[in-house]
């Protein structure tokens, strides 16, 4: 698992998982490992963020994925 800035640079790269897993089980052990420095977002509604996330992640507090079946056209959004 990777995570990259708006810059395009990486900021944390987590690997060595043996065979297949499925991106959740990485994710979800990330955020409740506190030995791993993994981005997490601040708590408090008055710091309510959220951290982009792919769709094979699930939504957590303060990790936000795209909705399932949604299409997004960028022509559209130009008009």
């Amino acid at each position: 698992m990777a995570a990259c800035s708006f810059d395009i640079q990486f900021i944390f790269v987590w690997a060595g998982w043996e065979g297949s897993v499925h991106d959740t089980r990485i994710f979800l052990e990330e955020i409740d490992n506190s030995n791993i420095r993994f981005l997490k977002p601040p708590e408090g509604i008055e710091k309510l963020k959220y951290y982009l996330v792919d769709l094979g992640y699930p939504n957590e507090y303060g990790y936000l994925r795209p909705y399932r079946d949604e299409r997004n056209h960028l022509p559209e959004f130009y008009r």
